[in-house]
């Protein structure tokens, strides 16, 4: 879908291509906005952004304050949380494109690839992003005209960014060579075993029987499979949801139970060592 929207005196022009469940749209604008965009819809997904050209100025507000105050240059990369809510003020010409990424499909990729600790994406303001940059370029013809767009290159290319995001920006580690790694059924084994452990009442003997290894040759193939080792991990994914329960009305209290800390102040002390901010902090800047 192509089309041409007047706001003002200013020409914005839209292409967007649906490649289920991803939402490609290149976004072109030939000089200022007159006024800040509106909010976006609340949703449970990823805002992936990649700039086309050099861009000069804007506003971007998330809730009631202001975040950014400035440019970005050609392959420049912004990841908007859309569960929060964001508003934009375009102050110079721009032309990007936006993947809009659903949260589970995100959590699923990861989970298929055995790293449910995935819970979301930190990319820096400002980061320039040859890799994104180049695959979007490669779907510009398919944005002009998306109805004769080939459905298999179209999840190719979403593919090639659903991986480069997970491994760059996720903070997931994937091993450059399987040489000393456990196999993908051990792998598999041993993050069910403690996604299932949460209070970490367990022994690595008994982690390492569940995998057929010995405790020792399995904490060094663990650590060269997920780049860390398993007491480290399993605190990451308590984290991790940790993160996704704050986001709900559930007290803290119950929070720190379910994700199997001690009580609250054992989640406060772990979760500001992980993320640098407290359970509380990170409820208000982030709870719808």
């Amino acid at each position: 879908m192509n089309d041409e929207d007047s706001i003002g005196t200013t020409s914005l022009h839209r292409s967007v291509l649906h490649a289920t469940p991803l939402v490609i749209t290149r976004l072109s604008c030939d000089r200022d906005e007159p006024a800040p965009g509106p909010a976006n819809a609340r949703e449970e997904a990823f805002h992936v952004i990649t700039q086309l050209r050099d861009f000069r100025l804007h506003r971007l507000w998330r809730g009631e304050a202001l975040v950014f105050e400035g440019g970005h240059p050609k392959g420049a990369l912004a990841i908007t949380d859309l569960r929060e809510e964001w508003r934009c003020h375009h102050l110079s010409p721009f032309d990007n494109v936006r993947f809009q990424i659903p949260f589970w499909h995100v959590r699923a990729f990861a989970a298929e690839l055995g790293r449910p600790e995935l819970s979301g994406f930190k990319c820096p303001p400002g980061t320039v992003d040859a890799v994104v940059l180049g695959l979007a370029q490669a779907l510009l013809p398919a944005l002009e005209r998306p109805r004769e767009a080939s459905r298999l290159f179209v999840d190719q290319v979403s593919l090639a960014i659903l991986t480069h995001l997970t491994q760059t920006y996720g903070g997931i580690y994937f091993p450059a060579e399987r040489k000393g790694t456990l196999a993908p059924w051990q792998e598999k084994r041993a993050l069910e075993f403690l996604a299932t452990r949460l209070d970490g009442r367990f022994s690595i003997a008994e982690l390492a029987e569940s995998c057929a290894l010995s405790p020792s040759y399995f904490i060094k193939a663990f650590k060269a499979s997920f780049g860390r080792t398993p007491a480290r991990w399993l605190t990451e994914y308590r984290v991790a949801h940790a993160k996704d329960l704050l986001r709900t009305n559930i007290p803290i209290a119950e929070i720190a139970i379910n994700c199997g800390f001690a009580d609250q102040s054992h989640l406060t002390k772990t979760f500001s060592a992980v993320t640098g901010e407290t359970p509380a902090r990170f409820r208000r800047d982030n709870r719808p």
